[in-house]
């Protein structure tokens, strides 16, 4: 599925829209929030801080939370990391594919 959003553009984390959305409308607090989802402050601000990624069992709290669904979640944090990966093709340049 093609994206809008321009290819050299990184995709928003989810923790952008959490902290830019979410916890506003939310009215509450980082330490509210991780109180709420059963984790540590330290682990909704990396998260916040897009310095963490959004992990499975974290996308299922924020979704229950905000009645939502974990894939939504899920789908943010897989375009932000496959377009990381894919900024560093080099990486891959020796793989090539299996002959049949």
């Amino acid at each position: 599925m093609k994206s809008l959003r321009h290819d050299r553009r990184r995709p928003t984390h989810p923790g952008e829209v959490l902290r830019e959305d979410v916890l506003p409308a939310l009215g509450i607090t980082q330490t509210e929030l991780a109180k709420r989802l059963m984790v540590s402050r330290v682990t909704v601000s990396e998260i916040l801080l897009e310095k963490r990624a959004l992990s499975p069992d974290m996308a299922v709290r924020i979704s229950r939370l905000t009645s939502t669904t974990p894939e939504s979640w899920l789908a943010m944090q897989q375009a932000v990391d496959l377009w990381e990966v894919n900024q560093h093709p080099e990486r891959y340049a020796a793989i090539s594919p299996v002959a049949a």
